[in-house]
């Protein structure tokens, strides 16, 4: 057994079930070199031709020995996914699986998992880091959290909370930059970046200025989860997610120095699942996840202003 090229096995039941080898490298998702090399090394492996040599850039037409071989492969493949598909669906009731952005998950979501544990004890919920989308289609991850509007092509989507930007600075700097309290000081001070394009300085430029605020200088940073941190350690004035930001405002460990101004982004963070009906433990996160934010909402979203 150890000794079957199980690569070329699969790749060449994919060209004889789709006739052709582009066909089965979309199929696969790999490259077309690399799907006909994977065949070119288990037709000398075998030692015997798969391919009649007449079949060109068209359609492939199969040796007799390819045609035996390509369909049990094909045959046993079939059955290893049967089987693979009936063990998903053996897992517990009450476990679920929820994907989340790195940001998201590290300061909204996990602070708030105990009180998902004491609303639903029997739940299982397990949090997977992934900005990806495609583990809903094999069924990998029941929901997703995800940040922005989409669009998301066959997944069913729901608004979960809104959000707003606002600067937010480590209590120490803002002592000794002056205690700023008029975003026309924002131009003297070194501004942090988020390089989520919904973050940006300019839309904060654009309703409170300054006109002339440089956005050139200062350092960039992947995720907000990292903005965040480098400002609470005084590095400079970053502009906040206020879902993200707020825990660290209300403790003091991150400060408004401009008070109630903010950015209002609208609908921001999505619940994104199968379009299917949720099973009974899903349904029963996905309406958890929505008390949370309809709390949050009561309790701490700022009154931002436009002016």
């Amino acid at each position: 057994m150890n000794e079957l090229p199980l690569n070329g096995l699969r790749d060449f039941a994919m060209a004889y079930d789709h006739g052709g080898v582009p066909a089965a490298a979309r199929e696969l998702g790999m490259a077309h070199s690399s799907v006909s090399r994977h065949l070119g090394e288990l037709d000398r492996w075998l030692g015997v031709p798969l391919l009649r040599a007449s079949a060109g850039r068209g359609a492939l037409t199969f040796t007799p020995q390819g045609d035996a071989l390509g369909r049990a492969t094909l045959a046993g493949l079939r059955e290893i996914e049967q089987a693979v598909a009936a063990l998903r669906e053996t897992r517990p009731a009450h476990a679920v699986t929820l994907s989340a952005t790195p940001s998201f998950a590290i300061r909204w979501l996990l602070p708030r998992l105990p009180a998902l544990e004491k609303a639903h004890p029997k739940i299982e919920l397990s949090v997977q880091v992934e900005q990806r989308l495609d583990a809903l289609d094999d069924g990998r991850v029941d929901l997703a959290i995800r940040m922005g509007r989409g669009p998301w092509p066959e997944l069913h989507a729901e608004p979960l909370m809104d959000d707003a930007l606002y600067p937010v600075m480590s209590p120490a700097l803002w002592r000794t930059s002056g205690r700023p309290s008029k975003p026309a000081q924002l131009a003297g001070l070194r501004l942090l970046h988020d390089r989520d394009p919904q973050s940006a300085w300019e839309l904060w430029r654009q309703q409170h200025g300054p006109a002339k605020l440089a956005l050139q200088g200062g350092a960039r940073y992947t995720s907000s989860d990292l903005v965040l941190r480098a400002a609470m350690q005084g590095q400079g004035v970053a502009l906040a997610r206020h879902r993200l930001a707020a825990d660290d405002v209300e403790n003091g460990s991150l400060m408004r120095p401009f008070g109630e101004l903010g950015v209002p982004l609208g609908p921001s963070y999505w619940i994104v699942r199968p379009p299917a009906k949720p099973r009974a433990a899903v349904a029963a996160v996905i309406d958890w996840l929505q008390w949370q934010a309809a709390g949050l909402v009561q309790a701490n979203t700022p009154a931002v202003r436009r002016d």
